[in-house]
């Protein structure tokens, strides 16, 4: 199962750079690396990123990941935390995340 993270293009562009990442300023907060996951990346989107241009989808295959919890968060819903960092090599794609009509445009989603 494929699971979401929304990077602004500075994060993805340093991740690439250092090949390793503890995540955005929000994750380092938490201490962990927040996910979504197809249903609720949209959402995620809407809430955390309203209007920010510059956005990339980064998609992580979840089977198999070590230090994966999938924890409740908004309304119940479990949601995929990463407790350790984020390799640039398990990331299985990643796409811009355009922003069209104030709505981030996203690719068809598994």
């Amino acid at each position: 199962m494929l699971i979401y993270k929304i990077f602004r293009a500075d994060e993805w562009a340093q991740l690439q750079a250092d090949g390793v990442t503890d995540g955005a300023p929000i994750d380092l907060e938490d201490g962990y690396i927040h996910f979504s996951t197809a249903d609720t990346v949209a959402e995620t989107a809407a809430k955390y990123f309203a209007g920010a241009e510059g956005l990339w989808l980064l998609a992580v295959e979840a089977d198999g990941l070590d230090a994966l919890t999938w924890e409740p968060a908004r309304k119940g819903v479990l949601f995929p935390h990463l407790y350790r960092p984020l390799h640039l090599s398990e990331i299985a794609w990643n796409v811009p995340l355009p922003l069209k009509g104030g709505k981030h445009q996203f690719p068809e989603l598994l």
